[in-house]
């Protein structure tokens, strides 16, 4: 009798952990790493052109190692690499003209809610097309405005030995400090760090 009830015991306690380990959730998938991003639009004021009317979207995200290019170390492309689009409307008051442009984002970076990027254009009612913009934004905290530098105007400026100076390249991923503020509209910065190097 004894063993009998010590068998059936012991099936119970089997049956009980069966029905546990059924019941237990499985076991989380790893996160997917973080990207890093950057979303929105507004108008700016710049002091310089305080009437006119300058705005910005952007609308980009990291894609690590997606854009390998011809030189040594290149071959993997760079942990900055990233993809979307920036338009950039400049209305003139004086002349009533605009200014366009629409640029292919290839590079980002963040630092907490600061972003760096640059953006090679594909439209322009200006003559930018294939120039290299390097654009900064910064997400406003605690009712802080939000703020947008950009690589032209007042910053890169490629002075020669000679006195002459000229517009300076913009390098992957480089843009000014976000100098101006942002009146209407905004941004979202959602930061990561960089991603690992690739196996």
């Amino acid at each position: 009798m004894k063993n009998r009830t010590r068998a059936l015991a012991l099936a119970g306690s089997a049956a009980l952990v069966a029905t546990l380990v059924a019941a237990a959730p499985a076991p989380a998938a790893p996160a997917a790493p973080k990207v890093a991003s950057v979303h929105g639009g507004g108008t700016i004021f710049f002091p310089y052109s305080a009437k006119d009317d300058i705005r910005f979207t952007v609308d980009a995200e990291s894609t690590p190692w997606t854009r390998p290019f011809p030189a040594p170390g290149g071959e993997k492309g760079m942990p900055t690499d990233a993809r979307g689009r920036v338009t950039i409307s400049h209305y003139f008051t004086e002349s009533g003209s605009t200014a366009t442009a629409e640029a292919e984002v290839d590079c980002l970076v963040t630092g907490g809610k600061t972003a760096t990027l640059t953006a090679v254009v594909k439209t322009s009612n200006v003559g930018w097309e294939g120039k290299r913009i390097g654009i900064s934004v910064q997400d406003g905290q605690r009712g802080e405005p939000d703020r947008v530098g950009f690589s032209w105007a007042v910053a890169n400026v490629d002075v020669k030995p000679d006195g002459t100076a000229a517009a300076g390249t913009v390098g992957t991923c480089m843009a000014p400090a976000p100098f101006t503020e942002v009146t209407k509209g905004g941004f979202k910065v959602s930061p990561a760090p960089l991603a690992p190097l690739p196996r």
